[in-house]
């Protein structure tokens, strides 16, 4: 087996380990924040998750196999959430809260922007460059008008 499999079941970990911190701390603010971040969460997910398992074929594992190491990834999210909530502070959650949230939300900024943004500036195609930028700001949109409601 290739080590680019192995690798990336380590950054899937490490990145399910943020998710289950993120989750875990917007529940802690309350059930809307959680809901929206957990929702926010599934979307990124199931097409990243879809990419990875299709790394893993790559790199040489069986199907089966493939599956049951995705499926061994989502112990780091389990594992994010327990910290989070073992992280509490006796004062309330918005001593844990601070610092979480925070942290996953400069995780994911900087995860999308290292992989979009690159992306963008090689882009031959001018208008492929400005429907990735639209969708972008069309995610951005949702996301505000989903945490006025």
């Amino acid at each position: 087996l290739q080590i680019s499999g192995y690798l990336n079941l380590l950054a899937n970990t490490i990145d399910n380990f943020t998710h289950g911190l993120a989750v875990a701390a917007s529940f802690l603010i309350s059930r809307k924040v959680g809901f929206l971040t957990t929702m926010a969460i599934l979307l990124h997910e199931i097409p990243h998750e879809v990419g990875d398992f299709a790394i893993l074929l790559r790199a040489g594992f069986d199907r089966w196999s493939a599956a049951k190491m995705q499926l061994s990834t989502a112990l780091g999210g389990i594992l994010g959430a327990c910290f989070a909530i073992c992280a509490q502070s006796p004062k309330g959650a918005g001593e844990t809260v601070a610092w979480i949230l925070p942290f996953t939300s400069g995780g994911f900024l900087y995860i999308a922007l290292v992989n979009v943004v690159p992306d963008l500036l090689e882009e031959k195609n001018p208008w492929n460059s400005l429907q990735q930028i639209l969708l972008l700001c069309t995610g951005i949109t949702v996301m505000v008008l989903l945490s006025l409601t």
